[in-house]
């Protein structure tokens, strides 16, 4: 079906079943949250991780040298000294301070992503804090969403490896009633292996899969640092050869310079077939909520021209699912 430049046309449009899969990286908190969550609690990058969550003094008190340091550098170095206790200290600090970040009353960026997926679509995030999880369970109940999966760990997931099923950090497994294990966070740098943990290995396992099938690859505020060095293989052969995927499209939403965004993954592109952004609601995923896929289609290889349907972003939630609502009810088995 093509689009005839017209917005129920685009809405009617649900034919493609391939996914749209959106990688996030701690950019996409900072952006949403720049004066930090709810309750004013700062988000940290890992060049300010050691003053955010004010763990200086535990450094310094174990004769770590922290200051001017990336947080991961950090912790490869303590992990190298095999100092157990501070690497449990630190640990749960994280584990504290994420896990109290609250989301805001009122729709964010979050609640966008997930709203404006379908079920086909796949969101990974690399990032320990709760919004993707806390923004998933406050809108399950008004409409399908995508597929999430947690590549670092996240401080909301727990997992039960007998039964291979994830939920809520501290509930018990659906299948065995066993309480969840929560998931491990920190890594470090030099061994980011993620194979050696069953479940970061079973999300990755996931990732991979769906990623291969993927017919437009989003990555959102993820700088793919150098520490990333196995994270950046593991979704190349996800991906595959960039020659190989010809129809596909990358879509990189950052605020860097373009030359810059372009040359870093250049690895996944197939030649004029990428979009950059800085402004997550100038996207694909938010000028066709819900038709991303489709959208594509229509503009790269129909060579249609298409009219942006921006979401409303100052909509509360009631008045943002009536807006959604058509999209939604084409989805519905007929």
């Amino acid at each position: 079906m093509q689009f005839n430049n017209d917005e129920r046309d685009e809405i009617e449009n649900v034919s493609f079943k391939r996914p749209h899969f959106v990688l996030i990286g701690a950019g996409v908190s900072r952006a949403a949250f720049p004066n930090g969550d709810k309750n004013g609690n700062k988000l940290p990058l890992m060049d300010d991780f050691v003053e955010v969550l004010n763990i200086g003094s535990l450094l310094e008190g174990n004769n770590i040298n922290y200051k001017g340091a990336n947080f991961e550098v950090i912790y490869s170095e303590i992990h190298k000294s095999h100092n157990t206790e501070l690497l449990f200290q630190i640990e749960e600090i994280v584990y504290r301070y994420f896990s109290k970040l609250e989301l805001p009353e009122k729709p964010t960026i979050y609640d966008h992503l997930v709203l404006c997926l379908r079920p086909k679509d796949v969101i990974a995030t690399f990032n320990w804090d709760p919004f993707l999880y806390d923004a998933c369970l406050r809108n399950h109940n008004k409409m399908s969403m995508p597929k999430i999966f947690f590549l670092h760990g996240n401080v909301r997931i727990g997992y039960c490896i007998d039964d291979w099923m994830k939920g809520l950090n501290g509930t018990i497994c659906k299948r065995c009633g066993k309480p969840l294990r929560k998931s491990k966070l920190l890594y470090p740098i030099e061994n980011k292996n993620y194979n050696d943990n069953e479940f970061i290995k079973a999300e990755w396992d996931a990732i991979k899969r769906y990623l291969s099938d993927a017919y437009v690859f989003t990555i959102f505020g993820y700088g793919a640092p150098q520490s990333d060095v196995e994270a950046i293989k593991l979704l190349k052969q996800g991906w595959g050869n960039k020659y190989q995927r010809n129809l596909e499209q990358v879509e990189v939403i950052d605020i860097k310079v373009e030359d810059e965004l372009r040359n870093l993954w250049d690895p996944f592109i197939h030649t004029h077939h990428y979009d950059i952004y800085t402004d997550f609601y100038d996207s694909i995923i938010a000028n066709h909520p819900r038709r991303s896929c489709e959208a594509v289609w229509e503009a790269k290889m129909e060579l249609g021209y298409l009219d942006n349907y921006k979401i409303p972003k100052e909509l509360n939630f009631d008045e943002f699912q009536k807006w959604l609502q058509p999209r939604i009810d084409y989805e519905k088995p007929k």
